[in-house]
């Protein structure tokens, strides 16, 4: 936006300074810098969206800080939630998706970290649900 005006002032500007060819010139040489810096601007936000658009599945935590303190039932309700997170993450590993299509096709990096990090939530999510089903299994569910 801030670049949006100094392009319109500098064009009511150049309007301003017709007969004078000197400050034309000038003002032109201000218009195409204004114009450079809003097409890199343009170009690092639309870097940006790419980068972080990447489908990212939750990578849970193995072990949480209270789960000794949790219960027969919060323990089930907890495996349930881990086994969520792997299902969920499985999904984002399928290539017929809209965003596994479109990083294939326009950002091939995007593709491998995003099969890297479905790999590490589901390897994430199982050892939580494993580590979960142990404290269950202590405290004699």
């Amino acid at each position: 936006m801030i670049y949006s005006k100094k392009l319109e002032k500098l064009v009511s500007t150049t309007k301003k300074f017709s007969g004078n060819l000197e400050a034309e010139r000038l003002l032109k040489i201000k218009i195409k810098v204004v114009k450079k810096k809003m097409k890199k601007i343009l170009a690092s936000l639309s870097l940006l969206l790419m980068l972080t658009s990447c489908a990212t599945p939750t990578v849970v935590n193995v072990i949480g800080p209270n789960d000794s303190k949790l219960n027969c039932d919060e323990l089930s309700v907890e495996i349930a939630k881990a086994n969520q997170y792997a299902d969920k993450a499985q999904e984002a590993k399928k290539m017929n998706t809209p965003h596994n299509i479109g990083a294939l096709l326009f950002f091939l990096p995007a593709a491998g970290v995003t099969m890297k990090n479905v790999e590490e939530a589901v390897m994430a999510a199982k050892e939580r649900s494993l580590h979960l089903s142990k404290l269950k299994e202590k405290k004699g569910c």
